[in-house]
């Protein structure tokens, strides 16, 4: 009853001898309770004293004292169980409460049959860890992980769940509770086969005993005794022998059989004890093989565990360098799309100037250039590289002077400029204020970015203007599409349809494409030239000064109108507070 009702208090409350209840509990030195008669039974034919449970031995027989609190315990829960205040009840039944049969360690809620059914059927809820019933769930959970206890540390001699093995109990001797049970339960059954078998052997020494001392004294028939009769018994005497002469025969005969059965018995009796003291001694020499072997796979188990354990943690090196080197490879392809990319720009660029008789030597350049890229795959890398080097060399004198021929009169639109923003007079310079003007509603007006476009739009042929953004932080440059969203947040991008170069933090430079591309610039720029080629689908960035590229958008599609676009950012307590200032081409 005790075991169905509650099996973890029952378990601490129990003998590993006798599996039943404590009676009169003891304790040994080394910590372990006991029956006081079972342990005493176990100690009556042993010259060393040792816990049945643990092994360790006592140099000399500990003094036993009752251990009255665990007694108190026992009684009290005896008490509980003849109340029967450990009946455990389905936690779904609505009404009329039924009566437990399994509780879900998972779900952490008891089930009668009915509703632990889906627990038997559904693949999911068959992964659950059921028990049979009992009251207090959380005694079987692992209040750390929240997790079932389904592991036993031989180390702490403590359950613990599977993410304990993972943590603090990571080296320590871990092994499922089933088996530990297993173990426990087949110690405690070698521990009651040794002890019945002790106690049938002392049965048969005491029973040997006294038929050996009647054995010694079947003689008394023949022992000579001296008696002193009278004259006047003589007669008596007579008598009395010639009844012995007639009795004396059949009386010797029977006890003469009867000492002949005594002795086959005792012969008997001897080779039973004989023989059971031969399977006593083949037994302990069978159960020692036994524990050597257990312990040979115990070692077995704990070396393939630690071999598991290297390989599992090698392999996830080799996943991470794996992940290294997917990433190398990821970037090294992403520089190539960009220098391809950059490539086709050039080129894209070259055949605009190879259109104009003005410049012969990049005329050439470009067709020997085309020549080996479309000729010949097998260019290496040295070769491409010294060619890109006269590539750039060659455009920074000429592509610049080529695209400001192309050269626009561009004034801003203050109909377009946010309220923040503070336009010249003249419509060639923009500034971000700390004040909001009071600017008439206009659905042309950007009202959360601050930012304005030009008044002068463009929907065929080519153009190109300069901005001077010297002593500037923070700004952005670029065209932008008529139909353009311009309230509430913008995303710069060509989807969205801008084409913008930007910086931000004082030096750093990016081009806003499909995503954010990172600029390296050997120099600041303090002017800005933008060229964009309508029917080419081309959008350039310049650096006047250094007559030197930043970035081109290439094989873009326009379709509206393209209008210039600029914002010179906050004013950043006066760290970026210089304006943007649209210069005529020199």
């Amino acid at each position: 009853m005790a075991s169905s009702s509650n099996p973890a208090l029952n378990q601490e409350l129990q003998c590993s001898i006798c599996l039943e209840l404590f009676t009169d509990p003891v304790t040994t030195p080394c910590g372990h309770n006991f029956c006081r008669t079972c342990l005493s039974e176990c100690w009556t034919n042993t010259q060393t004293c040792f816990c049945p449970l643990c092994k360790e031995t006592f140099s000399k027989s500990p003094d036993l004292k009752i251990n009255s609190t665990l007694r108190e315990v026992v009684q009290h829960f005896k008490e509980k169980l003849d109340l029967g205040e450990y009946e455990v009840f389905c936690d779904i039944c609505d009404e009329r409460k039924q009566k437990a049969v399994k509780s879900c360690l998972s779900c952490q809620i008891s089930y009668c049959d009915d509703h632990l059914e889906p627990h038997l059927r559904v693949p999911r809820l068959k992964k659950h860890t059921l028990i049979n019933s009992v009251e207090n769930l959380e005694d079987y959970i692992c209040q750390k992980h929240e997790r079932p206890l389904e592991m036993f540390c031989r180390d702490d001699q403590t359950c613990v769940c599977l993410f304990c093995t993972e943590g603090e109990h990571r080296t320590h001797n871990t092994v499922p509770i089933e088996e530990e049970i297993r173990e426990k339960k087949t110690q405690t059954d070698e521990q009651q086969m040794i002890q019945k078998r002790m106690k049938k052997i002392q049965e048969i020494k005491h029973s040997v005993k006294p038929r050996k001392t009647l054995t010694s004294n079947d003689g008394f028939f023949t022992s000579s005794r001296t008696v002193h009769i009278s004259n006047g018994m003589i007669i008596g005497l007579g008598v009395l022998l010639v009844a012995v002469l007639i009795i004396m025969p059949t009386q010797y005969t029977r006890f003469q059989s009867e000492q002949q059965k005594m002795k086959e018995q005792q012969k008997a009796a001897e080779k039973q004890a004989e023989d059971l003291i031969k399977e006593l001694k083949r037994n302990n020499t069978e159960l020692k093989m036994m524990e050597e072997q257990q312990k040979t796979a115990e070692k077995q188990a704990e070396d393939l565990i630690k071999e598991l354990k290297r390989n599992n943690t090698e392999l996830k090196m080799m996943e991470e360098q794996q992940k290294t080197a997917e990433k190398q490879a990821e970037d090294l392809i992403k520089a190539l799309q960009q220098e391809i990319t950059e490539l086709k720009r050039k080129i894209t660029q070259l055949e605009q100037l190879s259109h104009t008789d003005d410049h012969p030597d990049v005329i050439q350049m470009y067709s020997s250039l085309y020549s080996i890229l479309h000729k010949n795959s097998d260019v290496d890398e040295n070769s491409l590289s010294l060619l890109k080097e006269q590539l750039n060399e060659k455009l920074t004198q000429t592509v610049l002077k080529f695209v400001q021929k192309f050269a626009v009169d561009v004034t801003l639109d203050p109909d377009t400029a946010n309220p923040y923003l503070i336009l010249s007079d003249d419509g060639k310079q923009v500034s971000h204020g700390h004040i909001e003007r009071n600017v008439p509603k206009n659905p042309k007006r950007f009202d959360v970015w601050f930012c304005v476009l030009a008044k002068q739009g463009f929907s065929s042929g080519r153009f190109y203007y300069e901005v001077q953004v010297k002593g500037k932080t923070e700004w952005t440059l670029g065209v932008a599409r008529e139909s353009i969203n311009r309230k509430g947040s913008i995303t710069l991008t060509p989807d969205n349809g801008y084409w913008t170069a930007i910086l931000r933090n004082e030096n750093q430079y990016a081009a806003r494409d499909d995503s954010s591309v990172s600029l390296s610039l050997r120099v600041k720029p303090e002017k800005v030239g933008v060229f964009v080629d309508y029917e080419e689908g081309l959008v350039s960035f310049y650096d006047v000064d250094s007559r030197s590229h930043i970035y081109s958008f290439t094989g873009q599609t326009f379709t509206d109108k393209l209008y210039p676009y600029f914002s010179p950012y906050l004013n950043d307590e006066g760290k970026n507070s210089k304006p943007l200032i649209i210069t005529p081409v020199s």
